[in-house]
């Protein structure tokens, strides 16, 4: 079945990025590893290299393996077997290999033992940096610890803790006694921190007494032990001294970081199968509980570097902060990306608006960031304060700029792209997800950029648009999928084989379906329009929500904004919006009116708003995603579903209130 002339219709009203705005260097191209790896394998074009990585995914895979110097205890027979089917591919058949060993125990004796493997602030203005040699005995302390408390090949332990070095510290030590990753998002409460636990069985939970936000303190403790009422399964619970204020303690089950972790500094890494399990991230869907999302020791990692290499020329002289939580995938992802490639990696535990609005510019003035990664989200709720914060700083080491989380608008990136790297520096735009363990798509240095855009898939990634019947199409909004397995796909859902189907494979036969909406345009460059879930239909005009919020937020009063469908009786659906002013601005009807007159005048009047709400702040993501589902079921008075995973669930009320 080929789009109808309505869908065809409804395509042609999605506005692309306009013009080209950055062209890389000859210099800077000649420079690139991904230009090397190509060089390596005698290909020229970066069209050539995609083609051969989806059409020869053994040679590929092996290809990047070798690239990363991945070394193996045991070498692999095979790189990838689907005689189970493609969802359930394995990969590096054969082979034992633990990641750690080639995150730290490989650098051990070489330059890079001394080079920094982690820089540290806190928001009270503590810093400390962390070597390669110095992290690895951290490490192997750690490790020593969990075995003399029974943790055991595949148990579980949970990690609930806020960005000090000592969260990396456990994450390794954790993958490197065969045991199995469960991070936890900070930000949680205690019934989303119990579920996961018990969901995963885990049997150890790593914590903190508490951290800082904006000069409070954040009672960590109290929200584990409360947790740790509805999870039986953890018998043991290791406390990070981070606030120093006194906490409840249970003898016979809490433990002292402190006291526990010291002595031994050598420890042997567990000799893990390739395909062995390395970590369970859960993430939110749109309905039922949480999906455990499972990932293997030559899976996850291999993919984060590959993606550093390839989309953000990641080496070793590189300082990459991210904003992020461990609780999110890319949290682990810079843990395994820059420690398998030798780079630094800085963590900051604190709000980057305290004590004022030019922390994060600080942080990468302070700590000489060479590659600093943002969420849409971020950058619009930092330009509220204007560009003199930005200019305060000396942001001259910067040669990278990143991106992911959501979809951009177009103001926001030519803000972060002028203001911030002064319309010299690439935006390397990033998407796909935990169930990817990085990108499907992805820009990089040796292509040119347009504001929003993304240059394509990343080499290995069978990415394609493909509409309601599964045909490729161009030039045209629809579903993106990928058609060839990858070494980071999920290794399915904890526990739940038949939902991991559901999800991602049922759809169309052996193709990945996203759940997100894609379009190519005439130049090639691919754009992410938002969640295909998310999708409003007014009158036969389908649209994706950023669509309308792009307009939105082009208007000089609006800061942030989230459009959602709701039941019309006469046109099946009406779109409603949420929007957050900038600073300064107040809400009226007047404005309410003509917001809607604009998105009227750019998209068509069958897509003027029925209704604008103003509310302080939308339900988001710790990932930045705003969470229109959450606001449309509050709209109509339904049951949101999980909220865990919202970094700010009092925006929930705030939505309640506006409606």
């Amino acid at each position: 079945m080929s789009p109808s002339k309505t869908d065809k219709m409804e395509s042609s009203q999605f506005k692309f990025g306009g013009d080209i705005v950055w062209r890389p260097s000859q210099e800077y191209v000649a420079a690139s590893r991904l230009k090397c790896f190509m060089a390596r394998y005698g290909i020229s074009t970066l069209d050539e290299l995609h083609r051969r990585s989806v059409e020869d995914i053994e040679w590929f895979w092996k290809a990047v393996l070798e690239d990363l110097g991945v070394e193996f205890y045991q070498p692999y027979e095979r790189v990838v077997d689907m005689s189970r089917g493609m969802p359930w591919s394995s990969w590096c058949v054969g082979g034992k290999m633990n990641i750690v060993h080639n995150c730290l125990d490989k650098w051990i004796g070489t330059t890079t033992e001394s080079h920094s493997a982690i820089l540290w602030e806190g928001e009270e203005g503590a810093t400390r940096a962390i070597t390669y040699g110095q992290l690895s005995r951290e490490v192997n302390c750690l490790a020593n610890t969990l075995r003399e408390i029974g943790v055991k090949k595949r148990d579980v332990v949970g990690i609930f803790m806020p960005m000090v070095p000592e969260i990396a510290v456990a994450v390794l030590a954790v993958a490197k006694v065969g045991a199995v990753i469960l991070p936890l998002f900070s930000g949680f409460g205690a019934g989303a921190v119990a579920a996961r636990l018990a969901d995963a069985e885990a049997r150890v939970l790593i914590t903190a007494d508490g951290f800082y936000r904006r000069g409070d303190v954040v009672p960590l403790k109290q929200t584990a032990d409360e947790a740790l009422l509805q999870a039986a399964s953890v018998k043991h619970v290791l406390v990070l001294r981070r606030t120093g204020k006194e906490i409840n303690w249970h003898a016979g089950r809490d433990l002292w970081w402190h006291e526990m972790v010291r002595g031994k500094t050598d420890a042997e890494t567990e000799k893990t199968e390739a395909e062995d399990p390395l970590m369970i991230i859960y993430t939110s869907g749109t309905t039922g509980k949480p999906k455990g999302v499972l990932h293997s020791h030559c899976g996850f990692p291999i993919k984060a570097a590959q993606d550093m290499v390839h989309g953000l020329d990641v080496g070793e002289s590189d300082r990459l902060y991210w904003v992020t939580d461990m609780g999110w995938m890319m949290g682990p992802w810079e843990v395994f990306g820059t420690t398998l490639l030798g780079a630094t990696m800085l963590f900051y535990d604190g709000a980057l608006d305290y004590p004022g609005s030019d922390r994060l510019w600080q942080l990468v003035e302070k700590h000489r960031v060479t590659i600093l990664g943002v969420s849409p989200t971020l950058v619009r709720s930092l330009m509220r304060h204007g560009d003199e914060p930005v200019k305060r700083s000396d942001l001259s080491s910067l040669r990278i700029l990143a991106s992911t989380g959501e979809p951009w608008n177009t103001d926001p990136w030519l803000w972060f792209f002028n203001t911030v790297g002064k319309g010299q520096l690439p935006i390397i735009n990033y998407s796909g997800g935990t169930e990817i363990s990085g990108g499907i798509l992805m820009g990089n240095v040796l292509t040119p950029l347009k504001p929003c855009a993304f240059a394509g898939p990343l080499p290995g990634m069978a990415a394609d648009v493909v509409d309601e019947a599964g045909n490729s199409v161009h030039n045209q909004v629809g579903e993106l999928v990928i058609r060839q397995p990858w070494i980071g796909m999920a290794r399915g859902f904890w526990r739940a084989p038949d939902r991991y189907l559901e999800t991602y494979w049922n759809r169309f036969p052996d193709v990945w379906v996203h759940g997100d909406w894609a379009a190519i345009d005439d130049d090639g460059f691919w754009y992410i329009l938002g969640r295909s879930d998310d999708t409003i239909k007014v009158a036969g005009k389908r649209v994706g929500p950023a669509e309308i919020e792009s307009v939105l937020v082009s208007h000089a009063a609006v800061a942030e904004a989230a459009a959602i469908a709701v039941p019309d009786p006469v046109k099946g659906e009406m779109v409603v919006c949420f929007c957050v002013l900038k600073q300064g601005i107040s809400e009226d009807e007047g404005l309410a009116e003509e917001l809607k007159e604009k998105v009227a005048r750019d998209l068509g009047k069958p897509l003027r708003p029925a209704a604008i709400k103003f509310v302080n702040d939308l339900p988001k993501t710790r990932n930045a995603k705003i969470m229109r589902r959450v606001i449309r079921a509050v709209y109509l008075g339904k049951d949101p579903g999980d909220t865990s995973a919202l970094e700010n669930p009092k925006s929930v009320d705030d939505v309640r209130k506006a409606i």
